[in-house]
């Protein structure tokens, strides 16, 4: 039998080695939050990463060629199709942008004197007066935002450069973390990776999807209607809808500004253009894509969005939902791994 002595020394040891414990994993976990911008830098060149490797295997099966040329033709081919696009329409969409930027100022005029009108429009006027920014708030706001532009163009050279070292040799980097791990834990991760990069090809698939039909569905309905700029803000709306739901609330409020600044009934024309675009996409068209791709409920996305919006920026507001996707993915492994089930996790694997 062990002594009381030797069970009060064994029990002292154990709770010394659960306190270094304890201690170490929170002081990772401070480490680890003071990097949440580095780790967003990494989550973003990781996803970027898998489209371009999906591409060189899309263009490795339809050309056989290896891997090692496919790759390149995966980076090269979409910059010069930007490339052809932006000298096709390049000036025409410079010229709607510029366009949209002179018509604002005078749409917002002609709403102003439509709500002068009537007493509720002469009402919201007052309200909205009081709203007004100053010139230095307008100088400050515009100093931040080429702050901001500068910071984010330096970021997306870095996305770019890793996202191409990492989709060449994903293995590289995939084995030398799996390597430090015991064989049992090794197994687990490699798992989880799996169930990640699964789970994110499946959502961009369905993404892509969606942003095609936004970006094609408000351009020609815009047009039917008359509307100026439709191709600049089709684009547009397309490239936001990579953020679900609060894309469109951008693109949605100069739009319909410029609705109401050609007449009321094309105000009205361009709200319904916009709802039905979206109807269409949500109930028609990712109900369709869902069912092979797979997406995160509603809900869950928009409480993605706010949360990541809270705590990461804007930054975790782009990636949030990659971010829950990949969340979700590895809850439903843990969770089958246990023998259980959650509705929540019905994300399909990449076919």
């Amino acid at each position: 039998m062990t002594s009381p002595a030797k069970r009060t020394d064994v029990d002292a040891g154990a709770m010394f080695r659960g306190s270094l414990a304890a201690m170490a994993g929170i002081g990772l976990a401070v480490v680890l939050w003071q990097l949440n911008q580095l780790l967003l830098v990494l989550f973003a060149s990781v996803l970027v990463a898998v489209m371009l490797h999906d591409f060189a295997h899309l263009l490795k099966r339809v050309t056989r060629l290896p891997f090692a040329a496919a790759l390149p033709l995966a980076v090269i081919i979409p910059l010069v199709a930007l490339a052809i696009i932006f000298g096709l329409f390049g000036s025409l969409m410079v010229e709607q942008f510029a366009a949209l930027a002179q018509q604002l100022p005078q749409a917002i005029a002609r709403v102003q004197a439509w709500l002068q009108t009537s007493v509720p429009g002469r009402e919201v006027i007052t309200q909205l007066s009081g709203f007004a920014p100053r010139m230095e708030q307008v100088l400050g706001i515009a100093q931040a935002t080429l702050a901001n532009i500068g910071s984010a163009l330096t970021g997306l050279a870095v996305v770019l450069v890793a996202a191409v070292y990492i989709a060449a040799q994903p293995r590289l980097y995939v084995d030398g973390v799996l390597s430090m791990l015991s064989e049992k834990n090794a197994a687990r991760a490699a798992a989880a990776v799996h169930a990640g990069r699964d789970a994110l090809t499946a959502w961009l698939k369905g993404q892509a999807i969606g942003m095609l039909f936004v970006a094609v569905g408000t351009t020609i309905g815009l047009s039917i209607i008359g509307l100026p700029s439709s191709v600049a803000i089709g684009l547009v709306a397309g490239l936001c809808e990579f953020v679900p739901y609060l894309g469109i609330v951008v693109v949605t409020i100069p739009t319909v500004i410029l609705g109401f600044g050609q007449d009321v009934q094309t105000g009205w024309l361009t709200i319904l253009v916009l709802v039905s675009v979206q109807q269409l996409q949500g109930n028609v068209v990712m109900p369709i894509a869902q069912r092979r791709f797979g997406d995160l409920p509603p809900v869950v996305t928009i409480f993605s969005l706010i949360a990541s919006g809270a705590l990461l920026g804007p930054l975790g507001v782009i990636l949030a939902v990659p971010l829950t996707v990949v969340a979700m993915a590895l809850l439903r492994l843990a969770l089958e791994s246990r023998g259980k089930h959650s509705p929540l996790t019905d994300l399909p694997a990449a076919e």
